[in-house]
């Protein structure tokens, strides 16, 4: 193999390296900085998990968004949308509805957009949007 080919695949090797183990830090970790909010999903066995998420506010709706290549917990949202939030210590019922409409996407994508060093870091992972309507 030659030389540059090597190089080549050291390089992508080392890359998706980096992408595994950032994701699983934030995996562990759950970092809590800035403005966040913790969702309670239920999975199909009914077992409830917690996942510290950023809390995007657009002019008083609560926002979510999957934008890791881990994403149980979105995936467990969308296949039981009933979901518990706490925000700010206040703990409530939600309804998780994804965002489907590609001009609401894009108007949230660039309104909540993430710096490029995240996206890299990150390997690029597709992004969706939930919205969080308390229920009454």
């Amino acid at each position: 193999m030659p030389k540059p080919a090597k190089i080549l695949i050291g390089v992508l090797v080392a890359y998706v390296g980096l992408i595994v183990a950032f994701e699983s830090m934030m995996g562990i970790l759950q970092p809590a900085t800035g403005s966040a909010l913790t969702i309670t999903t239920t999975d199909a066995d009914g077992d409830a998990s917690d996942r510290v998420l950023a809390h995007l506010d657009d002019n008083g709706r609560t926002f979510v968004s999957a934008n890791h290549w881990p994403r149980a917990w979105y995936r467990a949202a969308l296949a039981n949308p009933d979901v518990q939030v706490t925000i700010d210590g206040e703990r409530g019922d939600y309804r998780a509805v994804l965002i489907e409409d590609a001009a609401e996407h894009e108007r949230l994508d660039a309104a909540f957009a993430h710096p490029f060093a995240f996206r890299l870091i990150t390997g690029f992972p597709p992004r969706y949007f939930l919205r969080l309507d308390p229920k009454s």
